[in-house]
């Protein structure tokens, strides 16, 4: 059975099997028996590819890797724990933001506290500009689950679809420019995913509790791991539920 996800991966990243031959120093028609045939790459081989396509192991060959080890590198992945949002230092989110080249997604209800960055929305059409990939999904200020979000947060009626339409008047900027989607969603946001490369910052959300104050992650990808994918594959998931944002 071929291997589409390997495929896939080396198409978006402009390799053909003689490149990936060369590159890992085997023969052309190992490589395109690890993509036509599903074979699977001995695991010096797997951390390469891996490494050379931007994708982890887990992602590519689910079956590969052994239970324990994907334990172990689950908990390697996983950067630092804070006991709310609000206590994710400034130079962190300066870093990462900062070191983004390629990918950067942001899944929330509106996120305000990005824009309070004076240089946030400069720095994000400066980026889309040099050729990152930035998708950014709000919750629908008219939804059914940006409603139910607000009641449970007591925050009063209306609030929370009057922050969000706040959010995105900041982003009107980014309307038309080349590299940056946004769009709404109408899901349930069990958890607020922001993605900068291989590093991510993972809110938390608590009954009752704003966003600001419930638990954060970072995690940083490994080829080998399965925590950073899991989160990255829930934000695919929304993405593909969203809809192009009404400004």
């Amino acid at each position: 059975m071929p291997n589409e996800r390997l495929r896939d991966a080396l198409m978006r990243n402009g390799l053909d099997p003689e490149q990936v031959a060369k590159a890992l120093d085997v023969d052309q028609k190992t490589v395109e028996r690890w993509i036509s045939k599903g074979r699977t790459p001995y695991p010096r081989y797997r951390h390469k590819l891996a490494a050379l396509i931007k994708e982890s192991e887990i992602y590519l060959w689910p079956d590969a890797v052994a239970p324990e080890r994907k334990a172990a590198t689950a908990t390697a992945e996983l950067v630092q724990v804070f006991p709310h949002r609000n206590a994710v230092p400034a130079e962190l989110w300066d870093r990462i933001i900062g070191d983004a080249a390629s990918d950067i997604e942001i899944l929330v209800h509106a996120g305000l506290f990005l824009i309070e960055r004076p240089r946030f929305i400069k720095d994000l059409a400066k980026k889309a500009n040099s050729g990152t990939s930035i998708r950014l999904v709000f919750g629908d200020p008219g939804g059914d689950s940006v409603a139910l979000r607000g009641d449970e947060e007591q925050l009063g009626d209306g609030t929370l679809p009057a922050r969000i339409r706040n959010a995105l008047a900041y982003y009107k900027p980014l309307v038309g420019v080349p590299g940056v989607q946004i769009r709404f969603h109408n899901t349930t946001l069990y958890n607020s995913i922001f993605r900068f490369d291989d590093e991510m910052v993972v809110n938390t959300h608590i009954f009752g509790s704003q966003g600001a104050h419930a638990p954060a992650l970072h995690l940083r990808r490994l080829s080998a791991g399965d925590l950073f994918e899991s989160y990255s594959e829930s934000f695919e998931s929304v993405w593909n539920l969203s809809r192009d944002a009404q400004f």
